[in-house]
């Protein structure tokens, strides 16, 4: 009997087993979003979800770099062919998630006109991008300038940021009147609106891979990277915007 007791009295006073935490690298447009799905994922688990946000590209580099990351979530198919090149993702695991549309957006409620009509719409301001040569958004949205005969004529006016959500952040609070972002941001900053959308065929499709890291230490990533494919991740993306390609 007092062997049962003691045995009892050890297990109680025992430490509990510690929560796996799945720690997530994710394009800077997916926060919203996606911080509204980790926090729906952990009411409902015991992991703790830890995110995150930049433009793929640095977030690609900073994997490649031996950076601790469970899961990659990246805007460009090409920084997940990187990082898989680099043999730091497990390609079994790899998915194409979302699509989204590409987007120029003015403060408040502007009046919607042809994309065509964009120099003179910018006049001498700025035109608000993600780094052009190096961020999935920047990159797109010089494709579709180039393709439509518009890039020579805003190439001078282009104000660079490290990513989509800071390029969406000078249009909200006035330092550029005008910006190119994804149509999820649009939807996610209330401080602006579309003012036109850029025709699907002017760039590349804007795909969101994700995959498990080599360097994953938690069974739980493959299980959370599964879940943004089922609601109620599916019917969060598509409320903020995105297409969900699964």
């Amino acid at each position: 009997m007092r062997l049962s007791l003691i045995a009892a009295a050890l297990i109680a006073f025992a430490p509990a087993a510690q929560a796996d935490e799945i720690t997530i690298f994710a394009a800077a447009s997916l926060k919203d979003a996606l911080d509204e799905i980790a926090a729906d994922w952990q009411k409902n688990h015991d992991d703790m979800v830890v995110i995150s946000y930049a433009g793929s590209s640095q977030l690609a580099k900073q994997i490649q770099e031996g950076a601790p990351a469970d899961l990659f979530i990246s805007a460009s198919t090409d920084w997940m062919d990187a990082v898989q090149e680099s043999g730091d993702i497990d390609p079994a695991t790899r998915k194409d998630l979302l699509g989204n549309t590409l987007v120029l957006v003015g403060t408040g409620t502007p009046a919607e006109a042809p994309v065509t009509e964009l120099p003179a719409l910018l006049g001498d301001g700025k035109l608000a991008m993600a780094l052009v040569d190096s961020v999935p958004a920047g990159q797109y949205g010089k494709q579709a300038l180039t393709s439509l005969g518009l890039w020579e004529h805003v190439e001078s006016h282009v104000a660079q940021a490290d990513n989509v959500r800071a390029a969406l952040k000078l249009v909200a609070t006035g330092e550029a009147p005008l910006g190119i972002v994804y149509g999820s941001d649009a939807v996610a900053e209330p401080g602006v609106g579309v003012v036109a959308t850029f025709p699907a065929d002017s760039h590349a499709p804007i795909t969101y891979p994700g995959a498990v890291t080599k360097a994953a230490d938690t069974p739980q990533a493959a299980a959370f990277l599964d879940s943004l494919s089922q609601e109620p991740a599916k019917s969060i993306f598509e409320s903020q915007g995105f297409t969900v390609t699964q």
